[in-house]
């Protein structure tokens, strides 16, 4: 076995797919490269730091394998715990995994120096400083942070006092230092990600991002084309890492070099904007799809948008450029819920209106929706259930509401002392943990028992079944058949 290399910074990706998608993991959700960590390392590499990534959920490694791994391959530095998810919500999903590959490394290298940076630390920072294996949180962006730390490490400086956005202990008393400026210059400072530090081979599009050709669904990446969101949904947990509502984007010109990169010495086609909001800025994505049309690219791209933020004028220029899907935060059925956690604005007849013009300019819909918002239901839920049978979307997401580490639904369940869930993992969506937040009037076993039961009311209503033989044909619906014989094991539900 070749000997341990000197390194500086190693960046872990964490997770369990298992744990958090049960056999929803299996084929049918995707496996996306850690872009934020892909980004840090080419922040670290601009600034003469040597870097490697290891991404536990490709490479199917637990906690223990992924200790060895580093153990085996490098001495770094510092080893980075890079707890970010593929949507705000899965950084706290991933919580468990890292702190277990945290206590995995401690084991095996005493004298390591850990730090976690993420959505879920940066909105808990102090208390995930005092219960994980650690030896400093960033309670913000990362890069400038994680550079700071290397640096002191390196030069055997003997305090961390001038470094922006960090916590740590002295003595055994947690100390934190005052918050970094966010970077503005994206393409200066953060150019793009270090895909040759991935296993570009293992990374999967989720199954229907590739309806149209679900038997072919890699390559694939996700990519960030912005920074942030300027929205404040109170079931978000977005902005915790930035401190505030923020938004900031790479320019076309660097995000069509990236794109280029992957086209040409990957054979990428399936690519999802990880933006929490794409569809926004007109300049930003006319430009890019300007960029695309030109080179003539075939993609297959999904990315994020809002049901105010789709304009007509863009529609055409997004489908010539290859989106094939957008993803529609419609939330609710009920006009009052969504006012509730400051996503209203519209009313029913727009989303159905919206969904409509989508569908009728070639571009797929995927319809994202929340159970057990803090003013539902069982008559509002029943609402949204109906809405989304009616917008026939080519697919749905169906959430139950979490009260997310740095979000206001947190803020307002710890202040009402509604029950959370007792470990991370309860935060996921699918696992068998999972603890939905209760409601004025409704038990959190209501909330996911219904949640459960739309799915599948959802993706076997002949209506919906009939849109998709039409648009996608048989095997697909197959496909669909087959994923709503699995079943999810809920504990609150007794299973």
């Amino acid at each position: 076995m070749p000997e341990a290399k000197n390194i500086d910074v190693v960046l872990i990706n964490p997770g369990s797919r298992q744990a958090v998608y049960q056999k929803l993991g299996d084929e049918l959700s995707a496996i996306e490269p850690p872009s934020l960590a892909g980004l840090f390392a080419t922040y670290l590499r601009r600034h003469d730091m040597s870097v490697a990534i290891v991404d536990a959920p490709a490479h199917g490694l637990n906690p223990q394998h992924v200790a060895e791994l580093v153990q085996q391959q490098h001495r770094p530095t510092l080893i980075v715990m890079v707890v970010y998810g593929f949507q705000p919500s899965a950084s706290t999903q991933n919580m468990p995994a890292a702190g277990e590959t945290c206590a995995a490394l401690k084991q095996l290298m005493p004298n390591c120096r850990i730090m976690m940076t993420g959505t879920h630390p940066a909105a808990l920072p102090e208390r995930t400083l005092r219960e994980e294996r650690i030896d400093f949180v960033c309670d913000r962006e990362g890069p400038e942070t994680i550079l700071g730390v290397v640096r002191a490490l390196k030069s055997g400086a003997s305090s961390f006092a001038g470094i922006p956005s960090l916590w740590y202990k002295v003595g055994g008393v947690i100390m934190s230092n005052p918050p970094g400026e966010l970077m503005e210059n994206l393409d200066e400072e953060m150019p793009g990600v270090a895909w040759d530090l991935l296993p570009m081979d293992k990374y999967r599009a989720h199954n229907w991002h590739c309806f149209d050709h679900i038997f072919d669904r890699k390559p694939y990446v996700s990519m960030h084309t912005s920074l942030g969101c300027p929205y404040k949904c109170s079931f978000c947990c977005i902005n915790a890492p930035f401190g505030k509502p923020s938004y900031r984007m790479w320019s076309p010109d660097a995000v069509i070099k990236e794109i280029d990169l992957l086209v040409s010495r990957y054979g990428v086609k399936n690519i999802k904007f990880v933006d929490e909001m794409f569809v926004l800025n007109p300049s930003h994505v006319l430009g890019i799809c300007d960029h695309i049309i030109e080179r003539g690219y075939d993609l297959n791209i999904w990315a994020y948008a809002r049901v105010d933020t789709v304009k007509d004028s863009f529609l055409e220029k997004l489908h010539k450029a290859g989106f094939r899907w957008l993803a529609l935060g419609i939330e609710s059925g009920s006009k009052m819920v969504r006012d509730g956690v400051e996503k209203g604005r519209f009313a029913s007849t727009d989303i159905i209106k919206t969904v409509r013009k989508i569908q009728d300019a070639g571009i797929n819909v995927i319809g994202n929706y929340i159970f057990g918002l803090p003013d539902d239901t069982q008559q509002s839920m029943q609402e949204t259930l109906e809405l989304a049978l009616e917008a026939n979307c080519e697919f749905a997401n169906f959430y139950c509401a979490m009260a997310y580490p740095g979000s206001k639904l947190y803020t307002m369940a710890l202040a009402k002392n509604w029950e959370l869930p007792d470990n991370w993992i309860g935060y996921s969506q699918h696992s068998y943990e999972c603890l939905p937040l209760r409601t004025e009037v409704l038990t959190s076993a209501e909330v996911l028992k219904f949640r459960d039961e739309a799915f599948t009311r959802y993706f076997t209503a002949p209506s919906y079944l009939a849109l998709v033989q039409r648009k996608f044909g048989a095997d697909v619906v197959q496909h669909l058949q087959e994923m709503t014989k699995i079943k999810l094991r809920r504990k609150i539900l007794g299973d």
